[in-house]
């Protein structure tokens, strides 16, 4: 392994992986370049790379180390999970990706054996059956995961480890809705909404990764951002196709950079709480893009709606429209 990990390193020296990823830099030595911390948000360079040493060091959020350590950093990944994101060819046989994509097959056949989901679907909004097969939208009953995956030959350990199964053995997600979280053809999580008023939601243990479905709207110049799946599959369902979901409201650092990427304007689609959080948040990060000087509006939902409530209510395509129109910076 650590034979690996060096040949990797100098393959792959740090300034070459930062500048590949769009990290601008000066020199300030003849071995040393600073620049803003990718990191953490600054307005004075403080991030500095030794090219001799091949490590970088912020002054200012006090983060160092080699290469894998910065992947670590920045996509939230563990030791071997930023190996496997570097060098592909790392991963071991059988992966959490693998696991998890056998997970999301057997919760997509489930759902038309079970008519309370698909009413529940149907409740939300949710039922052109293309949308669904494409969402890859899925159905956990509880109880049978397990026996299925271990049946294939995946060990009680690894299903444990990537979350699939709870502390005592049992199917974590147990009458819930599943979506999938990809980043490119590797689901990074599950998404699990309940069917009954027990429980909200869930994801699995680990980061959620970047804006959901985000290679759909990359290079559109106007992206709507909504904060939850549902929200995000009643918009598709109603024709529009520049939508994605950060997940919640507080956006994780890749989440932030992604909306950086290019110029575009930023339609801020959150929920009109009665507590005002949504609305507070959507302000909050729109000084964070206007600042990155990306354009923003912040689209006004009737009082007590998120896109979702809009459509299950009543509204239409052409009423989301006008309120799109309509935002304001």
């Amino acid at each position: 392994m650590g034979e690996d990990v060096e040949t990797l390193k100098r393959r792959l020296p740090l300034l070459d992986y930062l500048r590949q990823h769009n990290w601008t830099a000066r020199p300030v030595g003849r071995s040393e370049f600073v620049g803003l911390c990718p990191l953490h948000e600054e307005t004075r360079p403080s991030f500095y790379v030794n090219t001799r040493k091949d490590v970088f060091y912020c002054h200012g959020c006090g983060q160092g180390g080699d290469l894998i350590r910065f992947v670590q950093l920045s996509h939230h990944l563990s030791f071997r999970q930023s190996l496997t994101f570097l060098d592909p060819q790392t991963a071991p046989a059988v992966d959490a990706s693998a696991v998890l994509d056998r997970a999301v097959a057997f919760y997509q056949q489930q759902l038309d054996n079970y008519p309370e989901a698909l009413s529940y679907l149907n409740q939300r909004g949710v039922h052109y059956p293309a949308l669904i097969r494409e969402l890859e939208i899925g159905y956990a009953p509880g109880g049978s995961l397990r026996r299925h995956l271990t049946a294939q030959g995946y060990p009680f350990d690894l299903l444990r480890q990537v979350g699939l199964l709870n502390a005592q053995g049992s199917d974590a997600f147990y009458q819930r809705i599943v979506f999938p979280l990809r980043e490119g053809k590797h689901i990074v999580n599950l998404y699990g909404r309940s069917i009954g008023n027990a429980f909200a939601h869930r994801f699995l243990p680990g980061a959620k990764g970047g804006l959901y479905a985000w290679e759909k709207v990359r290079h559109c110049p106007e992206v709507i951002v909504v904060e939850g799946l549902f929200d995000y599959a009643v918009l598709r369902q109603a024709g529009f196709d520049n939508v994605t979901c950060s997940l919640g409201t507080h956006l994780n650092l890749d989440q932030f950079l992604q909306l950086c990427e290019g110029q575009r304007t930023v339609y801020l689609t959150f929920d009109v709480d009665d507590n005002q959080s949504g609305q507070q948040a959507a302000e909050q990060l729109a000084h964070r893009l206007d600042a990155k000087s990306i354009a923003t509006r912040r689209v006004l939902l009737p009082q007590g709606h998120d896109p979702n409530s809009f459509f299950v209510q009543g509204g239409d395509a052409r009423q989301f429209k006008y309120l799109v129109e309509a935002a304001h910076p």
